[in-house]
């Protein structure tokens, strides 16, 4: 008789190549899928009964910041609590290496002001052990993990380190710039970076906000730079624009794949302001693909939206002055303050002084701003819209919102969806050169929580609107982005394969209003977020969290370059 170290009994295996869910059990052994069949025999030092359940491969997560946490932390969270197993992180141009000591306060108020991590957990949380992009691997690779990760190397830390402050200024890079750049980049994928990241576009700013050094660098630079990269190495050019060129900045992936074999992929959104360029960027993809170059969009399963409210980092009201002043308040104290009609009147006669830019885009946009509250909605219908809430109460739309926010003890909470807002995500989805992503685990800790929107996908579109089939939908969550990131050996349940698994009860999953913890370096706030319905999750063959909690066990590593599938 077989002993193994793990048995998983009586599942439905939706096993992530997209064929029919099986009844089956899973054995498990060395941290590889050793057997998938009915009443497997065999005995195992644990077993977990998954009746009236699906088995599945843990979720893949390409598009993550988690560059930061993971110096600091051992639980990547809140991927890792809502089903992911793999992450890759050093997206859209922004990291922590290469960096030389003296560029280090750059590159945290670029994170700060890109990706909102609080500097001051930043600066007491990273250790600064490292300067190149090697170095920076080891440092994270040297620490326990609960589940897997890669990393891209960043545009912006890149050109800081050779530039220095006329990379910071956005100057043009000269030819001997951009050899140097080449280099380091042939040496950090050369170490285990998956690939090559930047970004373009005027929405990533520095803290200080100033465009990062990325921004409108010309097409020369980086397709120059990109010819580090090589297809036959699973290498990926990850790239994020403002497309007012969409033709020439499409060139850039395009012309980098040909000459490389590299694989190209993007933030792919629905901008109400640019109806149609989804659907032009879809049919640029088609194209690609038929002359053999792999490009592929990222899409979220529901709005690119933003939370605001006391609790979260940012509020139409969290930088005017008489606001500011109660900060330092104990929060019944701040939130008893607010409530006081005089103090109330004078923050509702300011201005912001310095807000964030989401704050200037949207702040008295009331028609885009909808109560957030349980069961969470990200695709809210009008009756919870700020204006119309506003309006049947014959009140003041802003003076209204300022009420509200007082509610709940100061805990309750607005969603603004941007992008994404229609009835199209499913369309951009099921496309077969799209990617479930932009997630951003560990990244805008104080006004998103979009790492649940893998569970979204599931809920939303497989369980509740059927647009896609169960067996579709675990196959985009899990075979087809570890494709995408030539990681072979996960995403599909089969003998060989490397043992990360979900047990879920999908009847019964289910996302609750992101809350915020203060467990950042600092003290530092974040939002998390719970789900019922994700019962246990295994990386290597370790369960990793049972019912919502973490068992201690830290099996996650560090992925150095493309995998192979052991299967071959």
């Amino acid at each position: 008789m077989t002993t193994f170290d793990l048995l998983i009994r009586n599942g439905r295996v939706v096993d992530g190549t997209g064929a029919a869910p099986i009844e089956a059990d899973v054995a498990v052994l060395n941290g590889k899928v050793a057997a998938i069949g009915a009443s497997l025999i065999g005995t195992a030092a644990q077993e977990l009964d998954a009746a009236g359940m699906i088995v599945t491969p843990g979720f893949v997560d390409v598009h993550t910041h988690y560059d930061g946490q993971a110096t600091w932390d051992t639980h990547l969270n809140p991927s890792s609590s809502l089903g992911t197993t793999t992450v890759v992180m050093g997206n859209c141009g922004v990291g922590f290496a290469p960096c030389k000591p003296e560029d280090r306060d750059v590159l945290v108020k670029l994170m700060e002001g890109v990706e909102e991590i609080p500097e001051s957990a930043m600066h007491e949380g990273l250790p600064w052990t490292w300067e190149t992009f090697p170095e920076f691997l080891d440092c994270i690779d040297s620490r326990p993990h609960d589940i897997d990760f890669a990393a891209l190397v960043p545009h912006g830390p890149l050109r800081v380190y050779v530039m220095g402050e006329r990379g910071v200024n956005r100057e043009p890079a000269n030819q001997d710039d951009i050899e140097k750049m080449k280099a380091l980049l042939a040496d950090s994928v050369a170490a285990g970076g998956l690939g090559f990241s930047t970004s373009r576009t005027l929405v990533h700013r520095s803290s200080t906000g100033a465009f990062v050094p990325t921004y409108e660098a010309i097409g020369s630079e980086l397709k120059q730079v990109a010819q580090a990269l090589s297809g036959e190495q699973g290498h990926v050019f990850q790239f994020i624009a403002d497309w007012k060129d969409a033709e020439d900045e499409f060139s850039i992936l395009s012309e980098t794949s040909a000459s490389t074999g590299a694989k190209g992929t993007f933030t792919l959104l629905d901008i109400q302001t640019t109806p149609d360029l989804w659907r032009e960027h879809l049919d640029r993809i088609e194209a690609a693909q038929a002359q053999g170059l792999d490009i592929r969009g990222q899409v979220l399963s529901r709005p690119v939206g933003i939370m605001m409210g006391h609790p979260a980092s940012m509020s139409p009201f969290y930088d005017r002055p008489s606001f500011k002043a109660l900060n330092s308040l104990p929060w019944d104290e701040k939130i008893k303050a607010l409530g006081d009609p005089e103090t109330k009147a004078k923050i509702l006669s300011e201005a912001n002084e310095n807000p964030h830019i989401f704050v200037k885009i949207v702040s008295n946009n009331f028609k885009n701003m909808y109560v957030l509250a349980e069961p969470i909605e990200y695709l809210p219908g009008p009756e919870l819209c700020i204006a119309n809430l506003a309006a049947a109460e014959g009140r003041d739309q802003e003076e209204w919102l300022y009420d509200y926010f007082l509610t709940n003890n100061g805990n309750a909470l607005i969603y603004i969806p941007g992008a994404n807002m229609s009835g199209n995500i499913p369309d951009m989805l099921g496309h077969p050169n799209t990617v479930v992503a932009l997630g951003d685990g560990g990244a805008h800790v104080g006004s998103i929580c979009d790492a649940s929107a893998n569970l979204y996908l599931l809920s939303k579109w497989v369980r509740e609107q059927q647009r896609f089939s169960l067996e579709q939908g675990i196959h985009m969550l899990t075979r087809q982005p570890a494709e995408l990131y030539s990681l072979n050996d996960r995403g599909v349940l089969a003998e060989g394969m490397k043992a990360d698994i979900n047990i879920i009860d999908f009847e019964n999953l289910n996302l609750h209003t992101p809350h915020i913890v203060q467990d950042l370096p600092a003290g530092g706030k974040r939002f998390l977020q719970r789900a019922d319905g994700i019962k246990t999750t295994i990386v290597s063959g370790e369960v990793i969290y049972q019912d919502g909690k973490p068992t201690g066990s830290l099996p996650g590593k560090l992925v150095r370059g493309s995998q192979l599938d052991p299967r071959l």
